[in-house]
């Protein structure tokens, strides 16, 4: 081995070592922690857990846009919400309030040949959604969220309304894990 070649291996493991180094220092200001773990601390107590601050939420009656058969997908929606919230624990005070508007929307997605009758459809589920404090009425998110779910059209009519409840019911739980993802994100960050 040249000379050339041993100070061109150094310079290459003293930059790999910099890079490291450097990189180190910057993740060493990263504030990763686990979204359900505790909160930190405003004034040097002990922080609530984002799980505490769900559980505080009321969920207002859920309107809809359109006075379509909507009250299954309602309902799910408001359930999966619920048990998402509290985890089936004593639910504390409530201290924020969750309204919604939720709109549901049904579209051919195919056609059978020769036929020209519809053989898909997919359901979109549309929900605008406000979190708020209860004592200020004071706004602290908005926020929309959408899921789409689809199913097939036979010639069967209790299979065809079946299979449409069931693309809406899959929808809503979609939707409701997404709004809770994102009000669990809006505690862990809004301290």
């Amino acid at each position: 081995m040249s000379l050339a070649d041993a100070w061109a291996r150094g310079r290459r493991t003293s930059l790999g070592l910099a890079l490291i180094l450097a990189s180190g220092v910057l993740l060493a200001g990263c504030q990763v922690r686990p979204l359900y773990g505790q909160l930190p601390s405003v004034s040097g107590t002990a922080g609530e857990s984002v799980q505490t601050e769900l559980a505080a939420i009321e969920i207002d009656r859920i309107d809809t846009v359109t006075e379509m058969r909507l009250s299954d997908a309602r309902r799910v929606l408001y359930n999966e919400l619920l048990f998402g919230f509290e985890r089936g624990t004593y639910p504390p005070a409530k201290k924020y309030r969750l309204k919604m508007v939720m709109n549901i929307g049904v579209s051919e997605v195919g056609v059978e040949r020769l036929a020209d009758v519809p053989s898909a459809y997919t359901t979109t589920m549309n929900v605008s959604f406000v979190l708020s404090d209860i004592t200020t009425d004071r706004t602290l998110m908005t926020g929309k969220s959408f899921a789409t779910a689809s199913y097939d059209f036979s010639s069967q009519r209790f299979a065809n309304l079946r299979a449409r409840r069931d693309a809406e019911e899959r929808a809503a739980k979609q939707v409701a894990q997404d709004v809770q993802a994102r009000i669990a994100g809006y505690f862990a960050t809004a301290r």
